[in-house]
């Protein structure tokens, strides 16, 4: 058995600029990977047969993006007549549905790099980056597995390493629809563009950007929409505000705010209404499951 971390993810910058002739939204995002998530138990089978146990997940299996990406990944190895066993996945929920901090894409993603390691598939980062994609723009950043800004739809990655912080992530209990916030009329689409040389203010990728130049461009196009739409977001971000800075994560419906310490973040989450569930963790480079899994290769 082979047990791998899916690590959640927050967007601390998002930026609409525009909708693309294709419909899909050119936007420019700084993903910064966390410490905590999901994780994943993998089990060869001798029959050839993928299976999924997502626990109370109420997705069905043919829909689970843990099965669509086990399957695309042995569809394009069989390609190559390649016979592959068949596996069993047990997902271990703790990211919660619909909260926008990358549950199902992170999964996908450990599922792909998962699986490349056991059926010693050998494709590279970016031909999983580029299988991931087909199952969803936020794939690709978890395959490779570092916090980074990216632009396009989400595909244009460039490394940013942050300063090291901790965040306190609380989610209001409400699921919110990506394609419902993407496609009202309502959506600010007009965002001015953020240079990267601005962002990181002539700073090499291995410096950490600063936590006070990145609050001067913090912030969620999408917030005062889904806040309108969604008014537990808004009760739960005006909450966190009372410790510090607090803004919406992707579509949502989770909020965030960053802490100096775990402790100062671990204090305020003792306070958490009971009707809300949160989690504390810490900003990481790199993400767990590729640091798992150098450490597996290397002891191969």
């Amino acid at each position: 058995m082979l047990t791998l971390p899916a690590p959640a993810k927050l967007n601390l910058i998002l930026r609409i600029l525009g909708r693309r002739p294709d419909g899909y939204h050119e936007l420019q995002t700084l993903f910064q990977i966390l410490d905590y998530g999901d994780s994943l138990e993998f089990s060869l089978r001798d029959d050839g047969v993928i299976s999924v146990d997502a626990g109370t997940l109420d997705v069905p299996e043919q829909d689970n993006l843990v099965y669509r990406a086990a399957q695309l990944l042995r569809k394009n190895i069989q390609k190559q007549d390649v016979a592959l066993p068949g596996v069993h996945i047990c997902l271990n929920k703790k990211l919660p549905h619909g909260g926008g901090i990358g549950g199902g894409s992170s999964d996908a993603a450990t599922t792909l790099l998962g699986l490349n390691y056991l059926w010693q598939c050998h494709l590279s980062i970016e031909s999983l980056a580029e299988l991931g994609r087909q199952l969803g723009a936020d794939i690709p950043v978890f395959v490779r597995g570092r916090t980074a800004w990216a632009e396009g739809v989400g595909e244009k990655l460039t490394p940013l390493c942050t300063e090291k912080r901790h965040y306190l992530v609380v989610a209001p209990g409400c699921q919110v629809s990506t394609a419902k916030i993407f496609s009202d009329s309502r959506l600010t689409r007009d965002s001015v563009a953020i240079t990267l040389a601005a962002l990181r203010e002539g700073q090499l990728n291995e410096k950490p950007l600063s936590s006070k130049k990145l609050e001067a461009f913090s912030g969620n196009d999408c917030q005062a929409l889904v806040e309108s739409l969604y008014p537990e977001v808004r009760d739960a971000r005006e909450w966190l505000q009372q410790f510090a800075p607090a803004q919406l994560t992707g579509t949502g419906g989770c909020v965030f705010a960053a802490f100096e310490t775990e402790q100062a973040a671990q204090t305020a989450l003792a306070r958490l209404p009971r009707k809300w569930q949160g989690f504390v963790a810490a900003g990481v480079q790199v993400s767990p499951v590729h640091q798992r899994l150098a450490k597996l290769t290397s002891s191969d």
